[in-house]
């Protein structure tokens, strides 16, 4: 009973075995899977996939990579796909200063005006911070108002965790949690809430070990569970009833 609840299945690296990937999630005990837009062409295959398989729901937004590129008619677009019934959130949005491949002021524009389209809309917003701990954070406390979501594939401090925590947001970890050099991680995934805990691969990004240095694929989220569940103390069973009722409350999902 595990839910993926992020990986990128559009991506162009499962182009030649889409289906296989998602069949072998299937047969790993994945029963469900969240596909993250990233931009407005992912956001549409995201959108496709949702309405093709049952057990794949789709989230729409863009990245702050593609703030740069954002369009006063993408917003309306954003609108029409999330008023499908299996889209389930606006994302992923955010801030990324690792690379800035958009410009920081764009990124806040973009990520303010999105949090602003899920507020109207009533949907969660699946979160993208990467080294722009103290600006997301920020950002949420003065435009997230009335706003719930997750933080994912959390790479922030733990201080930073019981600040989501306090706003009301859930966790999600990702492949990370197996790398050798997860210290800090593994403190925080041992004291978060089993009730505000979610595992997501980001496939085909960051792989877990053992497969590290390999394409990423949801099947993969069992060994994020697990890792969880060891560090947890608890058996993978009721790690992954958890974390599948959290994303099924979270996200609204029957």
């Amino acid at each position: 009973m595990l839910f993926d609840s992020h990986a990128h299945i559009d991506d162009k690296r499962f182009n030649d075995d889409r289906a296989e990937v998602i069949a072998r999630a299937a047969a790993n005990g994945v029963t469900g899977i969240i596909n993250a837009g990233a931009d407005m062409f992912s956001s549409a295959r995201a959108v496709e996939l949702a309405e093709q398989y049952p057990h794949i729901y789709a989230a729409v937004g863009i990245h702050p990579h593609d703030a740069k590129n954002a369009r006063e008619a993408d917003y309306a677009q954003l609108a029409l796909w999330a008023a499908r019934p299996k889209t389930i959130a606006i994302g992923e949005i955010g801030l990324d200063y690792h690379y800035d491949f958009s410009p920081r002021e764009e990124q806040q524009a973009v990520f303010v005006r999105q949090l602003d389209l899920a507020r109207q809309l009533a949907k969660p917003v699946i979160l993208h911070d990467r080294e722009s701990h103290a600006d997301i954070m920020a950002t949420m406390k003065k435009e997230g108002q009335g706003l719930t979501g997750v933080f994912h594939c959390f790479s922030g401090s733990m201080e930073m965790a019981r600040e989501v925590l306090r706003l009301g947001f859930y966790i999600s970890v990702a492949g990370p949690v197996t790398f050798a050099n997860a210290h800090k991680l593994l403190d925080i995934v041992r004291e978060v809430p089993l009730d505000r805990l979610l595992v997501e691969t980001d496939s085909p990004y960051l792989t877990p070990h053992p497969h590290r240095g390999k394409r990423n694929e949801p099947a993969y989220v069992r060994l994020v569970a697990e890792k969880i569940a060891e560090l947890r103390g608890i058996d993978l069973e009721t790690l992954a009833a958890a974390t599948t009722e959290n994303v099924k409350r979270l996200f609204h999902i029957s």
